[in-house]
């Protein structure tokens, strides 16, 4: 055979393998999709051991100057971050904020890609609601993403379009860990309820498709063991473990339900090697690792 022959032979096969992947990648790409969030996310957590949330909030004023000439910085600073980590994350959580310029979008868009190709899922921290046909537009976000943070402060109707989606996982903020939180969520209701309480009292009858969560934080200990006893089967993200020196027992004790939870830490995993320059990523990677194996002490 003749190296023309050979060269249309070789490049006939690599064509035929190329599709036989593609091909296996769409099927199982679509039985994911066909699968509950928190099934899914179930799954994650038993194959890498761990329900660490890595949240991917890339401040532009820190990220290392060796990646400032790329087109776009933040996504060339996720995309390391994720190289790094992937083996220690349960989910990845961007904040929508970090993003919201033109250059943001396109970094986030490479950045849940990315994601996705390391079989990692996507929940965003938007924190949306709004009137229903604002909403609406909103829940968009849902056929790229995995998850969201939704805010209920304007009811059911403002959430409704997300929990609808019986595929997406849903995570109502409920208790949250800045200090200000206190100011509403922890206002007395006639019922004898604070307000963080009834939210949650709401988001367990919301959770008609199996896909609602609740964001309480780490910092807030008595509050999580409270409302995991009035919410035994809901899922939570609990932020503020990391940098905000939250309870990492509490987060486990109680942020878990049949064994499915997210504890996040953002700056305490991607700004943990701030100061190594080119090594910043392999420092972060230590960090997820270092949180994973400290959450799993607590574990069952």
């Amino acid at each position: 055979m003749g190296s023309d022959s050979r060269l249309r032979a070789d490049s006939s096969n690599v064509a035929t393998i190329v599709v036989r992947r593609i091909a296996t990648f769409s099927t199982v790409a679509a039985t994911l999709a066909c699968m509950n969030f928190l099934d899914r996310l179930h799954d994650r957590i038993r194959t890498v051991d761990s329900v660490v949330s890595v949240g991917l909030d890339p401040d532009p004023s820190r990220i290392p100057d060796h990646l400032a000439d790329y087109d776009l910085p933040r996504w060339a600073f996720n995309r390391r971050i994720i190289d790094a980590t992937h083996e220690h994350a349960a989910v990845y959580k961007p904040n929508a904020a970090f993003y919201e310029d033109p250059d943001g979008w396109a970094a986030l868009e490479e950045t849940i890609a990315y994601a996705h190709g390391k079989d990692v899922p996507v929940l965003l921290d938007a924190k949306r609601a709004d009137i229903g046909n604002t909403t609406r537009q909103y829940a968009k976000v849902l056929e790229t993403v995995d998850a969201i943070t939704v805010n209920p402060y304007m009811g059911r109707d403002s959430l409704q379009p997300f929990l609808a989606d019986e595929e997406s996982g849903v995570f109502v903020l409920c208790r949250t860990s800045n200090p200000g939180g206190a100011d509403l969520q922890d206002l007395g209701l006639e019922t004898g309820e604070a307000v963080y309480e009834r939210v949650a009292a709401l988001a367990d009858l919301w959770n008609e498709n199996d896909n609602v969560g609740l964001v309480v934080g780490a910092t807030n200990p008595d509050e999580l063991e409270d409302l995991r006893e009035q919410v035994p089967d809901l899922p939570f993200l609990v932020p503020g473990v990391g940098a905000q020196g939250g309870d990492a027992e509490a987060a486990i004790t109680y942020g878990l339900a049949n064994g499915v939870g997210l504890v996040n830490s953002s700056r305490g995993i991607i700004f943990a090697g701030e100061n190594q320059g080119e090594g910043f990523a392999t420092a972060s990677g230590r960090a997820a690792k270092r949180l994973k194996t400290r959450l799993n002490e607590y574990r069952d």
